[in-house]
């Protein structure tokens, strides 16, 4: 196999992150960090599979080489993906915390943290694993490498308006079948086919699409329902470039809307003018969502939002394709807003059970305010 062959980013990019990422290991007091979500692991070195629900980790050592731990399967593709000189692999029915252990031992790392705040290593695991280690004291190396994905490289940036273009196409096929006697099924596949016919790589999540009552309720995806004249629509989408995701979120109806849903929709169109109006760098997180909730809550549409207006893009792998976890658009998040931060913003209003109503952009954080990756009119598309 040649090494990087398959590389989403140069030898250099990835050279950069290391570096920084090192740096926090070593302030935060650390000889090495386990870095175990699937997303970071990607960052740092470019590795990506449909199997890292296998145990795989990155032995990210306060200074020199980095060790990538992951099954034999999975090793081919591990060097074709990074520009990682040292690949280990355990065989099945080895055990992987064993290898670990051993390989700790011999680097003599003495002061280990691992990533605690994953979805793919268990408790049962970390236990496992700290208690393989020659002092048997695992810290919380958690929240290290995150901040440093929050402002995006101009590689990164670039991805994300590739994977814009491929959601906007997605989408715009998705409000094309939508009408009387379709069924959701159609819908899904017309959003799907498109945006990969595009250029969309795999998704982290599930486009939503959900019609009639079953809008009103949040997350839902398509069931084969077939849609009727009067029925609201749902439809999201976040497409995928080297796994950088972009969203994007519209309102359809099967005919008139009706007077309520009509209003609700206004209200939530200016909430998200008013949101992306306050985006610029030097404020906030909390600004963007304080200048959104004013408008419902002057609208007397509080208790349909009660969330959040919006949330992180990056990287992403299932189940989610935001990067909320790492910084939302929400009360009380001190975070300045800086140029390279990338958001998308949902600006939904549900009468539940009934239908949801919005619309969303994903925009870039420039040196003035913004650029929203979308041209896709925002009005309830009706059909």
């Amino acid at each position: 196999m040649v090494r990087g062959r398959e590389a989403a980013f140069s030898e250099a990019e990835f050279a950069q992150r290391q570096a920084r990422a090192q740096a926090a290991v070593e302030a935060a007091g650390h000889d090495v960090l386990l870095v175990t979500s699937p997303e970071n692991i990607y960052w740092l070195t470019g590795r990506q599979t449909a199997g890292y629900f296998a145990f795989q980790t990155l032995l990210l050592p306060a200074s020199g080489a980095p060790t990538l731990l992951v099954r034999q399967l999975e090793l081919s593709g591990s060097i074709a993906n990074c520009w990682l000189e040292d690949i280990v692999a355990y065989q099945d029915g080895e055990d992987p915390i064993a290898l670990l252990g051993s390989i700790l031992s011999k680097r003599h790392f003495a002061k280990v943290a691992m990533e605690m705040d994953g979805w793919f290593v268990s408790p049962k695991m970390a236990s496992q694993i700290e208690a393989s280690l020659p002092t048997g004291k695992l810290s919380d190396g958690s929240g290290l490498i995150a901040p440093l994905r929050m402002i995006k490289s101009p590689a990164e940036l670039d991805a994300i308006r590739h994977a814009a273009r491929y959601a906007e196409a997605g989408l715009a096929a998705g409000i094309d079948a939508c009408a009387a006697g379709a069924d959701e099924n159609a819908v899904a596949a017309a959003m799907l086919a498109e945006a990969v016919r595009q250029g969309s790589e795999t998704m982290a999540m599930e486009p939503l699409v959900s019609s009639g009552p079953r809008s009103g309720l949040p997350h839902m995806t398509w069931r084969r329902r077939t849609l009727e004249a009067g029925d609201p629509l749902f439809l999201e989408l976040a497409a995928s470039h080297l796994r950088y995701h972009s969203a994007l979120m519209r309102t359809v109806w099967i005919g008139q809307p009706s007077q309520e849903g009509q209003r609700m929709m206004d209200c939530a169109l200016l909430a998200l003018e008013r949101a992306l109006e306050a985006i610029k760098p030097g404020v906030s997180c909390a600004e963007p969502h304080l200048a959104a909730q004013k408008v419902i809550d002057d609208h007397g549409y509080t208790a349909a939002f009660r969330k959040r207006i919006g949330y992180s893009m990056g990287v992403a792998f299932a189940p989610d394709w935001g990067e909320g976890g790492i910084l939302s658009l929400f009360t009380g998040i001190k975070q300045e807003i800086q140029p390279g931060m990338v958001f998308h913003l949902p600006a939904t209003l549900r009468s539940y059970g009934e239908w949801t109503v919005g619309a969303s952009e994903t925009v870039i954080v420039t040196q003035s305010g913004i650029d929203i990756l979308s041209d896709l009119p925002r009005q309830i598309c009706i059909k």
